[in-house]
């Protein structure tokens, strides 16, 4: 239950991105005066499992592309629910292709840690290691919930 409470704070951040990232007129020039448009940013998109990125999130990918961030993908499962984690953990790769996240910025952890599985309860500590560990490793440094980049 506790997991399922973290992956929901990071669904309300996402989409709280997706509205702040998707009017670009006027998003646009403000960042663009500000100048925080570029290569700097850094954002990591959590999902719990494959197709997450797609089915809720592809907008706000493609405005944080659209605004020159690095976009990282770190996902919890490999789906293997109903013993297709392989197939999904393809399809998954093939989805960040097509949304602009490259193979290299994408991790998939497949571990029974972390099973597809609605009935198991993830470990709260173990996933904000996890969750932590990605940050540090791929240098994020955007903090949505201040609206700044993290310097």
């Amino acid at each position: 239950m506790e997991a399922v409470c973290i992956l929901c704070l990071a669904v309300v951040i996402i989409i709280w991105g997706f509205f702040w990232v998707w009017d670009p007129s006027e998003r646009m020039k403000s960042q663009e005066q500000a100048g925080l448009l570029g290569g700097g940013s850094r954002t990591l998109m959590v999902i719990a499992h494959p197709d997450d990125e797609a089915m809720f999130f592809a907008p706000t990918v493609l405005g944080l592309a659209r605004l020159r961030h690095r976009v990282f993908l770190l996902c919890f499962s490999a789906g293997n629910y109903y013993n297709q984690g392989e197939i999904r953990k393809k399809e998954l790769l093939q989805s960040c292709d097509v949304l602009g996240i490259p193979p290299s910025s994408v991790m998939i952890i497949d571990n029974r840690d972390f099973p597809d599985d609605p009935c198991v309860q993830w470990n709260r500590e173990h996933v904000a290691s996890i969750l932590l560990q990605h940050i540090e490793v791929n240098s994020i440094n955007l903090d949505p919930a201040l609206r700044r980049e993290v310097t």
